[in-house]
């Protein structure tokens, strides 16, 4: 049965052509929302299209590049023609990009900063306006336990979603009393294309997306400021804010970083 909280909401979710875009958004049509589905790949979403209208729910496709801010401007404004509004943004889209500091280019910088950093900020840009007019809203920003405690080799994406995440935390406080939340999904290894080509210790395993789908939906139902999963993620987090030089330790010496396959 839908949730009375989600069902008839507008939701626009980016990165949703595979991970945890797909489930988050097949979770949210089942519980009666209206998605509209964004992410650069068309064909992964028509076929995301087809299972939610096959479930009886709405959704709307609509091709986008997130680094891209014109596309994302025809993405809000796709959904607000479509619907007439805006309830829910989960911010999704992104990319693992790393690279040790000390052969770090500028370019690949760059680039994670286009996608892990703007392609957050230029939705929830877009959308502002629209939620601040109806004083509702929901914006839900996906980030990375590596923003907790980062782990070597990982600077371009940690540095990208540190900037979305201060970005989130300043904007929650503008925010409040407006009637729009905002919600920081801080979360570890994920069971999707971006690592499959890493295998990580069992301390760090992967969690499947719908894992992770189910926890975003219970943040979209009850709009915490921000949750963080696994379990042992929160502390190693826990461990960092006492000691950086013992997280540093525990994550040397459990390899947490990962192996390329």
């Amino acid at each position: 049965m839908a949730n009375n909280k989600i069902k008839g909401k507008v939701a626009i979710v980016t990165g949703a052509s595979s991970g945890v875009g797909w489930e988050t958004a097949r979770l949210l049509a089942e519980r009666g929302a209206r998605v509209v589905l964004a992410a650069r790949s068309v064909q992964p979403l028509e076929r995301l299209e087809k299972l939610i209208r096959d479930l009886g729910a709405e959704a709307l496709v609509v091709p986008t590049d997130v680094t891209q801010p014109d596309q994302v401007h025809h993405l809000v404004q796709a959904a607000l023609s479509q619907w007439g509004q805006i309830d829910i943004l989960f911010a999704n889209a992104g990319q693992y990009v790393r690279s040790p500091i000390a052969s770090l280019s500028p370019g690949v910088m760059e680039a994670s900063l286009a996608v892990n950093f703007y392609g957050g900020l230029y939705p929830i840009l877009d959308v502002l306006p629209s939620m601040l007019t109806r004083k509702s809203g929901h914006i839900v920003l996906n980030l990375t336990m590596d923003v907790k405690t980062p782990l070597p080799g990982d600077a371009p994406y940690v540095a990208a979603k540190s900037a979305l995440s201060g970005l989130g935390d300043v904007l929650r406080q503008e925010l409040h009393g407006s009637g729009i939340q905002v919600t920081a999904v801080y979360v570890g290894r994920i069971d999707t294309p971006m690592v499959a080509h890493m295998r990580f210790p069992s301390i760090s395993a992967k969690m499947p997306p719908q894992q992770v789908a189910r926890a975003i939906l219970k943040s979209i139902e009850r709009r915490p400021a921000e949750i963080i999963l696994p379990a042992q993620a929160n502390l190693l987090n826990i461990i960092h804010f006492i000691s950086p030089s013992l997280a540093g330790w525990a994550a040397r010496v459990f390899n947490l970083q990962g192996w390329i396959d």
